[in-house]
């Protein structure tokens, strides 16, 4: 299975517009799933027979859109995007993965100018910075006397990752996170050091799939934290598997080790806010060939961790009302109702649903339309949240604002149907995985199931036994 050499996943919706027009919808290249499931749920635009004119032009837009933002999605993935957290070696091939944005939604500002918000300190002429803050480095170079770098993984907004030989602790490979020389990215740094120190002090033998940060340390300005190597994310494995889905074992494991994982987080009083595939990595990205007529491959070991804490935050910290990348958004936050620890849980289940299928399911740039899909799939939005938030533009006489027989109505009826009719087996296992989906994906936030009850269901029972 051929390794991307950069790979980072991009939201563009940091900072919300009224459409988000920023963010263009992204298309996911899916398996096929038979006759039945594609008349619900096409991979490309819905035929809509008898259209108007306007209808066709808003289709063709809508195509051009995708297309186009099939291509950024495609090449912030090739380059490496603001943040995240681990990249490894798998296999003997180079798999950069990890790393991708952060210092979105909590740390979202306008790019500072560096000339102004740098805060280089006096260094060696032999060290330098780029135009952008991004310490100028390359394989050989010795960070802090101690960790020669051996591969760049990805660069980003945030700073750049390396792979390092750690010459103090016999050879070991680590990860290097090099934050810009630039304030506000320091500042965002040092508090994900303090989260990631809290979280080491409370699990020490790292027992809750957190990832582990080695130390931390300053280098010419540059905020410097050490992680270990873990392996691909379990999104570049679905996208370097040809978008396959995981096997229903794997998907059990994977979703007990989450769910113990956040819940650990829940318990100390934080929320991660940016659960997605891209911040779930393999300890190790192992895995055999498997013959069959999709040349899929199959983990060795499903065995995760959760990383990327730079937007965690405490219950008693200041919670940015904009949180989670746009795909795994829980509705209290886009209707603007506050928003606690249930965003998490939401957020899984947007992930349980995507190792099932190989695709998201709420794939769209939009706030009212991410609703409209919510309805489409989950039924219609509970009348108290609807009276309660301040986002009227999405409603009338309150009801969701949407015309089911537009362009876009037609859009989101081909793509999306009520949750069950996902399930492509009907037995106990399937039954219970979207039983569990469907209690995390409960409107209310006050309503859906916490962590601590998640990891009782009946789906993991077979772990148990």
């Amino acid at each position: 299975m051929r390794r991307s050499q950069q790979s980072s996943h991009s939201e563009w919706d940091k900072k919300e517009s009224p459409d988000d027009t920023r963010c263009s919808s992204a298309k996911r290249k899916r398996r096929s799933l038979g006759a039945q499931e594609n008349k619900h749920c096409k991979d490309g635009l819905p035929q809509l027979p008898g259209s108007t004119l306007s209808e066709t032009k808003y289709v063709n837009e809508r195509e051009h859109q995708e297309r186009r933002y099939v291509e950024e999605y495609r090449n912030v993935y090739n380059q490496g995007c603001d943040t995240g957290h681990h990249s490894s070696k798998s296999s003997g091939h180079s798999g950069a993965s990890g790393y991708k944005r952060k210092y979105m939604a909590h740390h979202a500002t306008p790019h500072p100018q560096h000339s102004q918000e740098s805060h280089r300190r006096k260094r060696s002429r032999s060290v330098e910075d780029d135009e952008e803050g991004h310490l100028i480095c390359q394989r050989g170079d010795v960070l802090s006397a101690r960790y020669e770098i051996v591969a760049i993984l990805g660069q980003g907004a945030f700073g750049k990752v390396v792979e390092c030989i750690d010459h103090k602790a016999d050879g070991r490979h680590v990860a290097v996170k090099i934050v810009k020389n630039i304030a506000t990215y320091s500042e965002a740094a040092h508090a994900e050091v303090q989260v990631l120190r809290h979280i080491n002090a409370s699990d020490p033998s790292s027992t809750h799939s957190c990832v582990q940060m080695l130390e931390w340390f300053e280098y010419h300005g540059h905020v410097c934290i050490v992680f270990e190597l873990l392996g691909l994310s379990t999104y570049d494995f679905i996208k370097e598997n040809g978008f396959l889905p995981f096997r229903l074992d794997q998907l059990r494991h994977m979703a007990y080790q989450i769910c113990k994982s956040v819940n650990f987080l829940h318990l100390n009083k934080l929320t991660h806010t940016d659960l997605k595939p891209d911040n779930i990595l393999f300890v190790t990205s192992d895995y055999v060939e498997e013959y069959n007529p999709k040349l899929a491959s199959c983990l060795k070991n499903p065995d995760i961790k959760v990383v990327d804490f730079g937007s965690a935050t405490y219950d008693d910290g200041y919670h940015n009302p904009l949180v989670s990348t746009r795909y795994y958004r829980a509705p209290e936050v886009i209707l603007a109702l506050g928003w606690s620890q249930p965003c998490d849980v939401w957020s899984i289940g947007c992930i349980l649903i995507e190792y099932y299928l190989g695709f998201m399911v709420f794939l769209t740039c939009n706030n009212k339309e991410h609703l409209a899909m919510m309805e489409r799939i989950l039924g219609p939005l509970p009348n108290h949240m609807i009276q309660k938030t301040r986002k009227r533009k999405y409603f009338c006489r309150d009801r969701l604002d949407w015309d089911e027989h537009s362009a876009a109505g037609r859009y989101v009826s081909s793509r999306c149907k009520p949750l069950k009719e996902f399930m492509t087996c009907h037995n106990s296992d399937h039954e219970d995985l979207f039983d569990l989906i469907q209690k995390m994906l409960e409107y209310d936030p006050d309503k859906r199931i916490t962590l601590e009850e998640a990891l009782k269901h009946p789906f993991f029972f077979p772990l148990k036994r």
